[in-house]
């Protein structure tokens, strides 16, 4: 019989990070997937036309992200960083693929309804997150590119606010940002300004801080406008490239820590 004490593992152990990054259309998500070491891409969604970078084609079903993913797991290949782009066009596919399962139009009508699709559809998310894993094993880094979304959050110490969060379902969002090492929210630096509105009225406008609509950056840490996280200890906002990010895991590589859900 083994000896659990002689399996015990002590010490850091670096491992490529796991990487969630969302935020608002035609922010520059794919091209931060591009900068990563040596990437290729899992498209779900067309639109990598203008980026250099190697992908497979152009996913249609969920068998395809599979497919994909055991090709890199089982062939010899160069690659060391893998791009899944995006994770709100690969939930369709898993809900296209429960629909078929259950003969249903809808994923609210998979296996009777009331959720259960949802929660099926959880099986087929961890199908992916454990290729993933292998790879991970293997020295790959991981990068899931999303669309962003405005949600309402019931803060039990607050009033209720919106912030900002992968569009995805709750369930899944769950189950992904748990797994991950880092959910980055991507956002243009913006300030407001309360002006004159007329009629004795005031009016907030929002003022772009940089060129280009605003400087784009990374919030690595949660705060109460958006859904972020870190296990090593990022607390700054951050330029929006691979390289800032990895100069910052590098910075803080001495104390790797949760930075909330």
């Amino acid at each position: 019989m083994t000896n659990l004490l002689e399996t015990i593992q002590s010490g850091r152990q670096s491992k490529p990070p796991r990487v969630l990054l969302y935020g608002v259309e035609g922010i520059g998500k794919s091209t931060f997937g591009s900068e990563a070491p040596k990437p290729i891409f899992i498209q779900t969604e067309d639109g990598l036309d203008e980026i250099e970078c190697d992908r497979f084609p152009l996913a249609t079903k969920f068998d395809d992200i599979v497919a994909a993913l055991k090709t890199l797991v089982n062939e010899k290949h160069d690659y060391e960083s893998v791009v899944i782009d995006s994770l709100d066009w690969l939930e369709r596919l898993v809900w296209d693929k429960l629909c078929q399962q259950y003969a249903v139009e809808s994923i609210e009508k998979v296996d009777g309804g009331y959720a259960r699709g949802y929660m099926h559809a959880l099986s087929l998310w961890r199908e992916v997150l454990d290729l993933l894993n292998v790879l991970r094993s293997r020295g790959m880094v991981t990068i899931l590119i999303a669309h962003s979304k405005v949600e309402r959050f019931e803060d039990p110490e607050s009033s209720p606010y919106d912030r900002y969060s992968p569009r995805l379902h709750k369930h899944a969002a769950a189950l992904v940002k748990e797994w991950c090492d880092a959910v980055l929210f991507a956002t243009r630096k913006m300030r407001t300004q309360s002006e004159d509105g007329g009629f004795n009225r005031k009016r907030t406008i929002a003022h772009a801080i940089g060129k280009d609509g605003g400087e784009r950056v990374v919030r690595a840490y949660g705060s109460p406008s958006c859904v972020a996280k870190n296990r090593y200890g990022i607390a700054e906002e951050l330029p929006l490239s691979w390289s800032a990010f990895v100069n910052a895991l590098t910075n803080n590589s001495p104390a790797p820590q949760n930075q909330g859900n």
